[in-house]
């Protein structure tokens, strides 16, 4: 019974054999069911939108950069222009091993200590799916030999770009500027314009001067190009193309030749010329000295040129004409006095006492002349063009600060002119407010923050207090050559769209006219054209002139020199030496050029910066050039248009 009982019913274990394999085939024939639906779903409700996101997987969408504007002279002349070659770039994240990748690409072509330095700076500042410099301007023969070899580097590419070049290097620096790759600071900022868009796959951007204050106007408008690209990521064809729009044209108020001659006249000294046309405001030329090949920060300026520039005791870097801050000397007195007239603190006639020195009321102390001598007594007209420092200091006294500075302020000095360009320095018109606020805080006593009455007599011969840039200067001179009409020194002077091909005058009419007679504008320049005649303090540069000029000479005093002491350049270093100060304009009767010349410590302004100033204003209205330079300067190209403008035959 019990071996009867372990043994199984046939119908039954049949009939649980058959219900398994009922269960088993619906299950197979559910999962069935289910897999032809999922196949339905996907081939049939859901083609199209698969179908997009295939294409879109095949297809790259790739920014075109459009070609960076043009600066031109104002004849044409190319001053910032592009040219193309060949860059090594890689992409990081689709590297697996960026070392092994880079050595190997060593073999193929040259690959420097200095490019890999800047390649890890330039990863440094990128993320890992942008692509990053390895090798810069490759000739064509090193870009076909790594065409040939890219089959074996995934995430290297050779791309043909645009470089900006400089082809006038030092002789522009200051007034273009450079462009550099764009930072993480530039990148923050772009975001914050919302500006980014315009910038997908461009490498560089403006970073000083013309470059940085016309950015919008040379970038253009990026293009886009569709690329149909393998299951590599490599380019197969170009299925669409929206061509960008390229970047606009400066052409410059900026004379090339000229800002040549200014060049080749300062030679291998210090300091600063600006010269303006006075019935536009246009800047002629615009010379800092020295300056520096702006090629060289393009593409990141390697440490040791970097320093060499930076540790230089003559500081190559500071635009002198814009930021360079410098007591006028006896430049100031033309305006000193315009301002004594227009507060009828002097006559045109009036003679007063001109001695070797100046005493305060009940004060010992002597403000000394120039002269030891002293000229005598003169009229203004006289004092102007023999450069009495005693007659100003006595008018600087009767007058007042408070009637001194808001006068002056009317031409300018002591305010930002407002050139397009950035890191224009303000310069100090000295006032009893700015001397409060000057000397603010506890580290300065009260008695230094009170003006003293000695202050002002100082200031009326351009020391003390007074600091203007050369470019103020400049301005200044301008606007008192033009009768008090008024115009933002500008260096550009049109822009030509790309688009059309139409133009934009950068500011074509006076800002303002200052409210002072004519008769007293008339009277000053008498006096600035008897310092280029005999008895004037330029007098032998006035010989032989074949135009009609009016100048200023000034030596601006850099260290104060002891009471009953004499000035002996000799004695003191170089650094503390008199600047040279040369301002001038002509002809008088209708003014084309009004010039600010500062040579540092060159010592007199009539034997430094004025015959710089005689000079370049022989060339630029009569073609007349010095013998010592004719041979050193550049053989320009022909202007935009094919043909030589007139200058280069004055």
């Amino acid at each position: 019974m019990k071996q009867a009982a372990r043994l199984k019913d046939p119908h039954t274990e049949e009939r649980q054999l058959y219900w398994r394999l009922l269960v088993a085939y619906l299950f197979m024939v559910l999962m069935l069911l289910l897999l032809v639906a999922r196949f339905v779903w996907l081939q049939v409700f859901q083609y199209e939108h698969f179908a997009t996101l295939a294409q879109n997987n095949s297809i790259s969408l790739v920014p075109v950069q459009p070609n960076r504007g043009l600066i031109v002279d104002r004849n044409g002349i190319e001053l910032a222009r592009n040219y193309a070659s060949y860059t090594l770039e890689l992409t990081p994240d689709k590297i697996d091993n960026l070392d092994a990748t880079i050595k190997a690409l060593g073999q193929v072509v040259p690959i420097t200590p200095r490019d890999l330095k800047r390649f890890q700076k330039f990863l440094s500042e990128s993320k890992d799916f942008e692509p990053v410099p390895l090798r810069l301007k490759m000739d064509d023969v090193e870009a076909a030999r790594l065409a040939a070899n890219l089959w074996r580097f995934p995430g290297v590419e050779v791309k043909a770009r645009l470089y900006r070049d400089y082809p006038y290097k030092e002789l522009t620096s200051h007034v273009l500027g450079y462009i550099g790759r764009i930072g993480p600071r530039e990148k923050d900022r772009l975001a914050a314009e919302e500006k980014t868009a315009n910038y997908r796959g461009a490498t560089h951007i403006g970073k000083l001067g013309l470059e940085a204050v016309y950015e919008d106007d040379l970038h253009g408008q990026n293009g886009f190009e569709e690329i149909e690209t393998d299951s590599a990521g490599r380019a197969v064809r170009s299925l669409r193309r929206t061509a960008p729009v390229h970047g606009n044209t400066l052409q410059l108020a900026l004379d090339i030749h000229l800002q040549d001659v200014a060049d080749k006249l300062f030679g291998a000294r210090r300091g600063a010329l600006v010269a303006i046309d006075p019935q536009s405001g246009g800047v002629l030329a615009l010379l800092s000295k020295p300056s520096f090949d702006p090629n060289l920060f393009i593409d990141g300026i390697d440490s040791q040129s970097w320093q060499s520039l930076n540790e230089d005791w003559q500081r190559p870097l500071i635009n002198r004409a814009i930021r360079g801050m410098y007591p006028p000397g006896s430049t100031f007195k033309p305006f000193m006095g315009m301002a004594a007239l227009e507060a009828g603190a002097i006559g045109p006639n009036e003679i007063r006492p001109a001695p070797g020195y100046f005493t305060l009321p009940g004060s010992s102390h002597q403000f000394r002349d120039s002269n030891p001598r002293g000229n005598g007594s003169a009229n203004l007209a006289k004092a102007i063009a023999v450069s009495s420092d005693t007659f100003f200091y006595k008018l600087a006294w009767d007058m007042g600060i408070d009637r001194i500075h808001p006068l002056l302020a009317q031409f300018g000095l002591g305010s930002r002119t407002g050139i397009d360009l950035d890191g224009e320095a303000v310069g100090v018109l000295p006032s009893k407010e700015w001397k409060a606020r000057r000397f603010a805080g506890t580290r300065y006593r009260d008695e230094h923050r009170r003006w003293l009455p000695a202050d002002v007599v100082s200031i009326g011969i351009g020391q003390g207090f007074n600091t203007y840039t050369p470019l103020q200067m400049a301005n200044a001179t301008a606007i008192l050559a033009n009768d008090g009409r008024a115009f933002h020194p500008h260096l550009v002077q049109k822009v030509t769209d790309a688009r059309n091909g139409k133009t934009r005058l950068i500011e074509a009419a006076p800002y303002r006219q200052l409210p002072f007679k004519q008769q007293h504008y008339d009277y000053i320049k008498q006096g600035m054209q008897a310092v280029m005649q005999p008895g004037g303090t330029g007098w032998r540069l006035g010989q032989g002139l074949q135009y009609s000029m009016a100048g200023k000479t000034g030596t601006a005093q850099v260290v104060q020199i002891k009471q009953g002491a004499k000035y002996n350049a000799g004695a003191l270093a170089e650094q503390h030496r008199d600047h040279s100060w040369f301002i001038a304009f002509a002809p008088v009767e209708q003014p084309k050029i009004a010039v600010a010349v500062i040579v540092e410590n060159a010592g007199f302004g009539a034997t430094a910066a004025a015959p710089i100033t005689r000079a370049l204003f022989d060339y630029y209205l009569t073609g007349k050039l010095p013998d010592d330079i004719r041979g050193q300067l550049e053989t320009f190209p022909p202007s935009a248009t094919g043909k030589q403008d007139a200058s280069v035959a004055r």
